[in-house]
């Protein structure tokens, strides 16, 4: 297992490292798709990634207040998006940070913890 532990943990969620194919968030253990705010983390079944729209984040983009941006985990390796999903995201006023899963929960930790307004939706690893 990897672990992220340190010190001074951001307020709200963290991921705490990874067992196998799951996230670990606080001592939950998140075998599949994962949604994150700076105050919370709910379990995410995600649609296949070539098949994802905004409507499969619209409930994690509308925090008030408005988040910076979306960090987006594409699973086990880096994919993007489609153009469509990035441009109805960025008409909602949000930018889009594709990353793979692993690199972007330990981003999410790393923005978090400048204090950065962020929400996150990580494909499963």
């Amino acid at each position: 297992m990897v672990s992220f532990d340190r010190e001074e943990a951001p307020a709200g969620p963290t991921i705490r490292g990874f067992s196998g194919n799951a996230f670990r968030v606080a001592d939950r253990i998140v075998p599949g798709g994962l949604w994150l705010t700076p105050d919370n983390a709910l379990d995410w079944t995600p649609p296949a990634f070539e098949a994802l729209a905004v409507d499969d984040v619209a409930g994690l983009i509308a925090i008030q207040p408005s988040p910076e941006f979306l960090l987006l985990g594409t699973g086990p390796t880096m994919r993007r998006p489609s153009p469509a999903f990035v441009a109805a995201i960025e008409a909602l006023g949000f930018g889009v940070e594709p990353m793979d899963s692993r690199a972007a929960a330990r981003a999410w930790n790393v923005l978090r913890g400048e204090d950065r307004w962020i929400v996150a939706a990580f494909m499963p690893l």
